[in-house]
This record gives C-alpha cells, sequence and structure tokens, in this order.
C-alpha cells in the first residue's frame, strides 16, 4: 500500500494535488465541489481588497490547437484579471469551505498594491477565516501592471524580498510566493523570497504571450472590441518550461516547499514536477479543460507509479531526478570519460555543478 499524503510547509495534504488559483476556484461553491471530488487542496482566485478596480473583458480567452487536430488544445491564453467578485464576499465562502472541508488544504491567493499597509490589512483579514496558507500573486503577467501588481512586482526580486518580509511579520499561516517565468534568472525572485521569509514557492504562473491572428480580420486574438493585448499562455506547451523553473528554483532553495504548476493533465505530468523538486502540484488549464473529475485519475496514475517504483510516500519521490542534472561542459566530460573507458565523474551535486559554471564561463571568457 502507498500512501498518497504529505506533509509541506507544516500543512498535512491527502495527496498532493491542488486547484491553482484562476477559473477553477473562482468561487467558495466550486472549491467545496472539487473537495467532494477528492482534491487535496485548491488555492482560490486571486482575491485583492478592491474588487471594484477588476474589470473584466468578453472575450478573454484563446486556444492554440494540434495542427490537423482542432480539438486537441496544447495552448491556451487567457487576458482575465484576478477576481471581480466583493472581497466581503469572498471572507465568508473562504470561512465555509474550511468549516466543511477541515481536512482539504484551503490557499487564499491574494495580491496589492506596493503599499505595506494594503499587503498588511488583507493578510490580517483573510487569514481570521481560517485558511491554511497564504499564496502571494507576484506573477500574473497581465494583471494590473499599471499599479504595480503581479508580475510587476515579482520582476523585481528587491521588491518581491521587501513585500514578502511585509507579509512575514502578518501572517500566522506559511506563506507561499508564487513566481512568475517571464524572468530571464527564475532563481533571483524566489531566493529574494525566501530571504523576506517565504515559506514556500509556487511556479510557474502563465507565460506572456500572444495566441495568434485572425487571418480573416488581421486582428490579434482574443479581440475584444477589435484589439486585444499580451495575456497569459498556459496549458501542455508550456509544461517543459515549468519543469526548467521548478528544477532551477528546487535547486537554489532546498528548504522550501515547492508546488509545482504548468500544463498538468496526467499523473505522469505532475510526478515529473515532483521528482524535480515539488512538493505538491497545481492544476487549472488542465482541470478547465477536462473537468474537475480527472483528479481521479491523477491519483490513481500517482499510486500505479509509486507501487511501480516502490515508494511508499510521495515525499520519497521528490527531488529524486535533481541528482541528474549538470552543465553542458560536464556531460562533455562525463561522455568523454565513458568514452575512455574511465569511471564518469560523481553525479551533480551543487558544488559541482558550481564548478561547472565556472569552468564553463571561463572557457566562454577565453581564461
Amino acid at each position: 500500500m502507498v500512501d498518497l499524503g504529505i506533509e509541506v510547509c507544516g500543512i498535512r495534504h491527502v495527496n498532493p494535488f491542488l486547484l491553482a488559483s484562476g477559473p477553477p476556484g473562482t468561487n467558495g461553491k466550486v472549491i467545496q465541489r472539487s473537495f467532494a471530488l477528492g482534491w487535496g487542496g485548491a488555492v482560490c482566485k486571486t482575491l485583492s481588497l478592491d474588487s471594484s478596480k477588476v474589470v473584466n473583458t468578453v472575450p478573454r480567452y484563446g486556444k492554440l490547437t494540434a495542427r490537423g487536430r482542432p480539438g486537441e488544445v496544447i495552448g491556451f491564453e487567457n487576458i482575465e484579471l484576478i477576481s471581480d467578485r466583493p472581497f466581503a464576499a469572498w471572507l465568508e465562502e473562504l470561512a465555509e469551505c474550511k468549516r466543511a472541508y477541515p481536512e482539504r488544504v484551503l490557499i487564499a491567493s491574494v495580491m496589492e498594491e506596493y503599499r505595506k499597509d494594503a499587503w498588511v490589512e488583507i493578510v490580517e483579514r483573510v487569514q481570521q477565516t481560517g485558511v491554511d496558507a497564504l499564496e502571494l500573486n507576484f506573477s500574473c503577467p497581465h494583471g494590473l501592471p499599471e499599479r504595480r501588481m503581479g508580475a510587476a512586482m515579482g520582476m523585481d526580486p528587491e521588491i518581491v524580498e521587501e513585500v514578502t518580509g511585509w507579509v512575514k511579520q502578518a501572517a500566522r499561516v506559511p506563506i507561499y510566493a508564487k513566481m512568475t517565468p517571464n524572468v530571464t534568472d527564475p532563481t533571483a525572485a524566489a531566493l529574494a523570497a525566501v530571504r523576506g521569509g517565504a515559506d514556500g514557492l509556487a511556479a510557474i504562473n502563465t507565460v506572456l504571450c500572444v495566441i495568434g491572428v485572425d487571418l480573416d480580420t488581421l486582428r490579434p486574438l482574443p479581440t475584444v472590441e477589435g484589439c486585444s493585448t499580451p495575456g497569459g499562455y498556459s496549458g501542455p506547451a508550456i509544461r517543459p518550461i515549468a519543469l526548467r523553473h521548478v528544477m532551477e528554483i528546487a535547486r537554489a532553495c532546498p528548504g522550501a516547499g515547492i508546488s509545482g504548476m504548468g500544463g498538468i493533465e496526467t499523473a505522469e505530468d505532475a510526478v515529473q514536477f515532483l521528482l524535480l523538486g515539488a512538493h505538491t502540484a497545481q492544476v487549472c488549464t488542465g482541470a478547465m479543460l477536462h473537468g474537475y473529475e480527472i483528479i481521479e485519475g491523477l491519483c490513481a496514475g500517482l499510486a500505479a507509479f509509486m507501487e511501480r517504483h516502490g515508494f511508499r510516500g510521495v515525499a520519497d519521490i521528490v527531488g529524486k531526478s535533481l541528482p541528474y542534472f549538470t552543465t553542458h561542459a560536464g556531460l562533455v566530460e562525463r561522455q568523454r570519460a565513458a568514452r575512455q573507458g574511465k569511471a564518469a565523474p560523481p553525479q551533480a551535486r551543487d558544488d559541482l555543478w558550481q564548478g561547472d559554471i565556472a569552468k564553463e564561463t571561463r572557457g566562454l571568457l577565453g581564461e
């Protein structure tokens, strides 16, 4: 028998699968439905203190389908903003969710402007509902950048550290910082969040994109009154990007609880995130496209994988594949040793990883 439960940041999850912040967690009713179906947890749609400033458009979604297979969605763009529902209503619904399903993990996603008083207020009021943790949205790529919210904040490590520090001072529950993939170095903001006091890191949010252009009207998609704006790209197509970010963050921040996401639709997808250092796996677009009922297959598939490999607990999987990453220079050295019949260098460790980077850099500089 295998145990699908795992403890992360002091919180016990009955299984490692959570609905990610977004349309699947748009209100308390659907969150409770997901718990009834078997999801281990849910991250509600991102909240702010003043929902009146949030105005969504129609349409706000766009799909990229496989060539010749129009029913197969491989990429999904959205320009939807954070929740436009009243903050007071959310407080009531979060409290009700915890009363109805106390054993399920409920995480509140919060996002505010670059003001300490706003962040402290939202943290203090939301945690009174009994939520298990907070997820700080430093990563929505198209969400109110003119107010320095979302990725506009998350792309600046100094601001990430500062705001995380504000939250840590006010929080009585664990806090996750949700990372943006729209950066060159995914570890910079992650390390800043940890310095600020984050207990965990969530990665990744959506990738900023333009899903396409209508070749009849010549207007970009999704088209709103003839115009559009870049939005967040999700779905299976971003999974390789998400895996790389989770791997690098896991190596850089070994003490943090990591929740991985990005293109997860099957147990096999989720297991790859666990092997690269994630402790839990979040699903958003997969649940939108295939229904909340995919949780049954996720749990069954994870159990089958664990039995096949002899893993008794989910924690045994976490980071199992991390030692097998090195630099290209390290790969060349291992291959050279193998061809010469010599013992291969040790598996990549942090010191070897850093040594290989230094050696490769010196080579590029001609030193």
